[in-house]
Formats: C-alpha cells, sequence, structure tokens
C-alpha cells in the first residue's frame, strides 16, 4: 500500500486538466531562499484594508512563502509590490505554514508565472 502522500501525488498525476499541471509544475521550479523586502495589500480576516511591510522567506515564479502579521484566508486575492521598483503582482492566497510568534507563514501563487518579478540574478 502506498503511502498517502503518494497517493494523493498519483491521483493527480492521473487527472487531466490545468489543477494538476499547475501543482507539478510549482514543485518543479526553481525556488529561491531570500529575505526581499515587500508590500503586501489586501483585505484582512475582519474584511478590514490592510497594507504591511514585510519579507519574503522564498519565491519561486509562481509565487512566495511570505510572513504577515494579518490574518487572511485561503482563496482570497493579495497584491504583492516590490517597494523597489513599484511592480505589483496579483496573488491569492494558496496555503498557511506554522507561525513564528505572531506571524503566520502564508504561501501566495501567482494568476500566471512571473520569474521577472523578484529580480534574482
Amino acid at each position: 500500500m502506498q503511502p498517502r502522500t503518494h497517493q494523493i501525488e498519483a491521483k493527480m498525476r492521473n487527472q487531466s486538466g490545468p489543477p494538476a499541471v499547475r501543482y507539478f509544475e510549482r514543485r518543479r521550479s526553481p525556488r529561491s531562499l531570500l529575505d526581499m523586502p515587500l508590500v503586501v495589500r489586501g483585505l484582512s480576516l475582519e474584511k478590514k484594508p490592510f497594507r504591511e511591510e514585510t519579507a519574503t522567506i522564498s519565491v519561486n515564479a509562481h509565487g512566495a512563502l511570505i510572513a504577515l502579521s494579518t490574518r487572511v484566508v485561503i482563496g482570497q486575492t493579495l497584491v504583492l509590490m516590490d517597494p523597489q521598483n513599484r511592480d505589483e503582482r496579483d496573488g491569492r492566497v494558496a496555503r498557511f505554514g506554522p507561525q513564528d510568534a505572531r506571524l503566520a507563514r502564508v504561501c501566495v501563487e501567482f494568476a500566471q508565472p512571473a520569474p521577472e518579478f523578484w529580480q534574482i540574478g
């Protein structure tokens, strides 16, 4: 019998359509561990607008793992902005990681891959 994660991956491989493709595309894209400044805008869990200066934990062409003190929910749209060049990208909250003190680790995915957003060189 396969472990649970192998069963899920096998099921996704056998699915046709974009979700399975997006899942494996994200996993294969190179990830960089960078502490890059970032400004995040959106609505909090309480439906109040927020603007928070934070930093990335890791990034790739599809999005980032960031630390946020504002409470958000999976599926909601956030705007990520590079404060140096003011470039913005819309993303959606995809997952949560463990909390560090009062900060939650939030995985934000772009609608379309945007490797140029991170200025990794």
